[in-house]
């Protein structure tokens, strides 16, 4: 029973992730004042707290799932996922110092600003298109070594 609580937590902690995602791209766009600032930044704080969660649940998942530690960490989609996750979090970096800074100075952003933010928001959401395939992959026994 854990193991399906912890896979379904996983998964439902995944698509909120994807969802504030998809919001942030919706939002951010020129011409946007300080209202839809405060209001993003907001949302990108949700996006730190379930990236979060993903990391400790997958880790809780790994060592405690019906598969165990010892298939996870010899297969090198799980690596790639780990390894994709923690570029998207790098990435998401770059729009969060822009909205902490923002917001705190209440200026209007620039619309090369916008543009900068909006390409790591994109970023991140075609690297996240690779997740999927990854853990289907993995889970499929694809990788091992």
């Amino acid at each position: 029973m854990l193991d399906l609580t912890l896979a379904i937590a996983h998964h439902v902690l995944i698509f909120a992730l994807f969802g504030v995602l998809v919001v942030e791209l919706a939002t951010v766009k020129k011409g946007m004042g300080q209202t839809a600032i405060t209001q993003v930044a907001a949302v990108d704080l949700w996006y730190g707290i379930l990236a979060a969660l993903i990391l400790a649940v997958g880790l809780i998942r790994a060592y405690f799932s019906a598969k165990g530690w010892a298939y996870y960490s010899h297969n090198a989609f799980f690596w790639a996922k780990i390894g994709v996750f923690l570029l998207i979090g790098l990435l998401s970096a770059p729009p969060t110092i822009f909205f902490i800074k923002t917001r705190r100075t209440e200026a209007i952003p620039a619309d090369a600003e916008i543009s900068r933010v909006r390409m790591f928001l994109h970023l991140e959401a075609v690297l996240f298109l690779l997740l999927p395939g990854f853990a289907a992959a993995m889970a499929r026994g694809y990788g091992a070594f």
